[in-house]
């Protein structure tokens, strides 16, 4: 039987009957090996065996076990029997002292309600409490005992119900621990008491109302409660000890029956089932209230279902408990003895990142990707609860529905963004070329020893800074296609490890503001490291801006929030692009399985109505399969109704998009401060793509982005950010540039977000259009070359086809691909096209020889590559073409094609550029073309025409059609407008 993550699975070996057995959360699995090799001398080691990025957890009796043994059976190591029962007795006493109390006026004992004892300072009652732990302290810094006594003792309070709250006799307790024990014996109690807790949780299965996960964590917010214990374990344990992530985990069930779904949801749905009913409106009512999902136009009502909303009620009684624990770790106001807990999670929270942004590659160190999901989720709403409440109580403030990181974070020092790039490149590059910005617009000065100290050790970065810029001004001939965005790399280049740092190494003067600057008023600040920091720091007092010191003058004056929760916004978008993007598009997954094993059944039941009655094996082994896709799909479907609700809900999906508008407005701030825009961390930019990535292609069907409140605005104003942004100067970053590039590409070729870009105001609209038309050279000029073609395609000669017209009789099922979205051509941007071509004599030739330069490259490139394809198919020894070989080929192809539709798009909008001979270059660029289209017509025929007739795998699309339709196109523009002008 196999195994899913947070299983338990038992091993005993009978050495008297020479057996070895397994157990699997308790229910035995039979006997796996018999007659095993035993006698004299002979010695068994455990072994484990585990597939990349697998972990387990082995307990030899250190701790209780969490199924009781077969009878029989013991431990290898055996539990302290003797510390158990003298644990027991102790405890035994400790409850007869809370549960009875003394009746001074009467002289006698009486009993008392145990849930509301409070230690009232009686001497009698204290000294015996004393005399209990003296004795009773030492045997909690044990593991074993911690587990099985301690935290037995403490849920049996919590099971009478009701909050947390209702409760006190734990926090009553947890004062007499820190009275009556010694520190070192207090701590090593609460860490062992929280592992113990979070193991618990983790390997808890899940039961239909969540029951075990509800304990434990209940438990866990009682013990944070109490301040003294939060804020040890905060600065302690929580995020140096434990993975304390997973207690924000869900985790998602492998066994549909243990989790009860089948009785949430008995009746499931995938492709091609009840498709008869759902066209002629007969399904059952019973059908309709327990699916787990439905085809796309009922999804969204359906998904509301009861068997769902069950589910749903059920996740977020955790969620909410989950929401209680971080609301804990938030509190700012419990400064008595110390710092507040708020700003000691800052501190770990910020090294949480730390390590998960710079140990990429380390395994032990790194937040699995399905947990940081449902912290992420969890964060924002805690951030939103003090967020709003602040606003509440301090109506200046922004709203959480306006919230934005401000610019200066970025740049004052005061926030450690370690390694990971800016948009202006390394920092230590940035703080010599803009420090006269930052003076002027920041009143921020750098100590010019410490930038002298800075530019010495960076010589060697800059030289291959200075590589790798003339690198990436090579022409690339990267390719650029439709569909879902890209996933840019976040992390910099190795070589950043040394040199990137700004102002946390510098040190800040910070002039009072508006004021002149004089080297004779400056104030030296250093920043703080992140463990230094403090309250004052963060928040700032007395004049002191905190992590808002250096506003630029473009800023308005109006509070945000408190700083504190500025960081913790700046953190949340930091772990969207760490792992959490990755994982909501690894999770969409399950969805395709169940298209896969429903296509597989559609198969199956079709080969079963054409199975001829005689041949009765064929029919029985297509019943065996037909039986295993429905068992299939039916446990794929409840699963993926969990994954729904849990990851792709209504709420989950706010959150994103919640987090989206967050990037934008914190883009357009930073925007306006001009120069210093180059100070902002590329994720920034990254984070405002993938999350409209995943609203628009990982939460459909179930969830409609265009139900969003607001979305229209948002949709432009990412489209004034990708417009702006793809040729921002400012921006140096390759990966970061080749993202903004796809992102508009993908942006243009869907209507919605068409529509988006040409309700931008025109002068952006007409800066983005000179911005595409620009000289190819020294930039990646087929990300370019495909946002014209689809600002075209829809209007060209024999170009209006969704599918390719070639392939519809010999390959029917290829002839559909997913690039070929139906044609959405912009008549808007196409009349500022030919407006700039008309208006701007230097800007069109110089538009047209690059275009023409990469056309005659493209299409040689691929004359090339069929050469080597037909002579490498000719040859005896070699049957088979390289893949990768096929790839280019067709790649060229196409770029060949879309470099000949722009062509026709020039032609048709701007004719005169080639036929008007008062202009100097039109001769010249009439010519260029002439002979290009004669060199792409008269192109090797006969080899073309094998090459397409070998129908080889991955060349699909090269054929006659594409490119000649591109030819003729150009040519009968020509033709007509040659006639119009005489």
């Amino acid at each position: 039987q196999s195994w899913a993550a947070g299983d338990i699975v038992s091993c005993l070996i009978d050495l008297d009957e020479g057996t070895i057995a397994f157990c699997l959360n308790g229910i035995s699995l039979g006997t796996a090996f018999d007659n095993i090799t035993r006698g004299a001398g002979m010695a068994y080691f455990p072994a484990i065996s585990l597939s990349f990025k697998e972990s387990v957890a082995f307990n030899f009796g250190s701790r209780p076990l969490r199924y009781p043994l077969v009878e029989g059976y013991h431990p290898l190591q055996d539990p302290p029997v003797a510390d158990l029962v003298k644990a027991h007795k102790l405890l035994g006493y400790l409850k007869n002292v809370i549960h009875i109390g003394i009746d001074v006026t009467e002289g006698k004992l009486v009993e008392k309600d145990t849930s509301m004892w409070q230690l009232q300072g009686e001497p009698t009652v204290l000294i015996t409490l004393a005399h209990i732990f003296n004795y009773f302290s030492p045997l909690m810094c044990k593991v074993y005992l911690v587990e099985d006594v301690l935290m037995t003792f403490l849920l049996s309070i919590l099971e009478r119900g009701g909050a947390v709250e209702a409760h006190p006799l734990i926090q009553q307790l947890l004062d007499l621990m820190w009275l009556l024990m010694e520190d070192y014996e207090v701590h090593e109690c609460l860490k062992q008491l929280l592992m113990s807790l979070l193991r618990a949780y983790r390997f808890s299965p899940i039961i239909p109302d969540l029951g075990l996960q509800i304990h434990y964590l209940r438990l866990t917010i009682a013990v944070l409660k109490h301040e003294k214990s939060r804020k040890y374990l905060l600065s302690n344990v929580l995020f140096d000890v434990l993975r304390s992530v997973v207690f924000f985990y869900i985790k998602s069930p492998l066994r549909v029956e243990e989790a009860g779904l089948q009785e949430l949801i008995p009746t499931t749905w995938w492709p091609n089932r009840f498709t008869k009913e759902v066209s002629t409106g007969t399904v059952t009512k019973e059908a309709r209230n327990s699916v787990a999902c439905w085809p796309h136009h009922l999804l969204t009502e359906e998904m509301n279902g009861p068997g769902c909303q069950r589910l749903k009620k059920r996740i977020e009684v955790v969620e909410g408990l989950q929401v209680q624990i971080l609301k804990l770790l938030l509190n700012n106001k419990d400064r008595g003895g110390g710092e507040a807990s708020r700003y000691i999670f800052l501190n770990k929270f910020r090294k949480f990142l730390q390590e998960n942004a710079s140990n990429r590659g380390n395994l032990t160190v790194l937040c699995p990707p399905e947990y940081m999901v449902c912290f992420l989720h969890r964060l924002i709403t805690a951030l939103r609860f003090f967020w709003d409440g602040h606003k509440a109580k301090t109506p200046a403030v922004l709203s959480s529905e306006e919230a934005y990181v401000p610019p200066q974070l970025f740049y004052n020092g005061k926030v450690d963004y370690f390694d990971l790039q800016r948009l202006g490149g390394l920092l230590s590059h940035l703080k010599k070329t803009l420090k006269d910005d930052l003076a002027a617009k920041a009143n921020v000065l750098i100590d010019p020893a410490e930038l002298q100290a800075v530019t010495m050790d960076d010589l060697d970065e800059d030289e291959e800074s200075a590589a790798s810029a003339a690198q990436s001004q090579r022409p690339s001939a990267a390719l650029a296609i439709g569909g879902p965005l890209a996933r840019p790399g976040w992390l910099s280049s190795p070589t950043l490890g040394r040199a990137n740092r700004f102002l946390s190494t510098a040190a800040v003067s910070l002039m009072n503001p508006r004021r002149p600057l004089g080297t004779l008023e400056k104030i030296k600040v250093r920043t703080l490291s992140v463990e230094q920091r403090t309250e004052e720091d963060i928040e700032g007092s007395h004049g002191n801006e905190g992590l808002l010191l250096g506003r630029p003058p473009e800023e308005p004056d109006q509070p945000i929030t408190e700083n504190s929760l500025l960081e913790i916004l700046d953190g949340i978008v930091m772990m969207y692009n760490l792992s959490v993007h990755q994982q909501l598009g690894k999770m969409v997954g399950v969805s395709d399985d169940v298209n896969e094993y429903a296509m597989a059944l559609k198969d199956t039941e079709e080969k079963i109505s054409r199975c001829p009655k005689r041949r009765r094996d064929i029919h029985e082994e297509l019943l065996k399969s037909q039986k295993v896709f429905s068992e299939k799909l039916n446990h794929l479907s409840r699963r993926l109704a969990w994954i729904n609700v849990t990851i792709y809900s209504k709420e989950k999906m706010q959150d994103i998009y919640w987090l989206l508008r967050v990037c934008i407005r914190t883009i357009e701030h930073g925007d306006r401060t001009g120069s210093l825009f180059a100070f902002m961390p590329e994720f920034y930019l990254s984070v405002a793509m993938n999350s409209y990535s995943a609203l628009k292609n990982y939460f459909s069907p179930v969830n409609s982005m265009e139900e969003l409140p607001g979305y229209e605005e948002t949709l432009m104003r990412l489209a004034a950010i990708l417009a702006k942004h793809f040729a921002d100067s400012r921006i140096v970053g390759t990966d970061i540039r080749d993202s903004l590039m796809q992102a508009l590409a993908s942006y243009v070729c869907y209507p919605h977000s068409l529509r988006a870009v040409e309700r931008i105001p025109e002068e952006q609209r007409i800066s983005m259009m000179k911005n595409l038309l620009a000289p190819y050279e020294q930039r990646p000029w087929a990300q370019t070359n495909w946002i014209l073609v689809r600002l075209w395609r829809g209007c060209g000669f024999g170009y209006r086809y969704t599918r390719l017209p070639h392939l519809l009789k010999t390959k029917p099922e290829d002839a559909s691909l997913p690039s070929l979205q139906k044609p959405c051509p912009s008549t808007l941007l196409q009349r500022h096209m030919a407006d700039l071509l008309r208006s701007d004599r230097d800007l069109a030739p110089s538009f047209l020889n690059s275009v023409l330069n990469q056309l005659n490259w493209a299409f040689s490139e691929f004359i090339g590559m069929i050469q080597e394809i037909q002579q490498a198919a000719e040859r005896l020894e070699r049957n088979f073409v390289d893949s990768r070989q096929l790839k280019v080929c067709a790649t060229c192809f196409d770029l060949s094609v879309s470099l000949l539709r722009v062509l026709e798009m020039t032609v048709t909008l701007a004719p005169e550029i080639f036929l008007d001979w008062n202009r100097p270059s039109s001769e010249l660029l009439l010519r260029r073309l002439a002979q290009l289209l004669n060199q792409v017509v008269k192109a090797e025929r006969n080899l073309f025409d094998r090459v397409v007739n070998l129908r080889l795998p991955g060349l699909e699309s090269v054929d006659h059609y594409p490119i000649l339709v591109a030819v003729t196109g150009i040519l009968v523009r020509l033709l007509v407008d040659t006639d119009v002008q005489g």
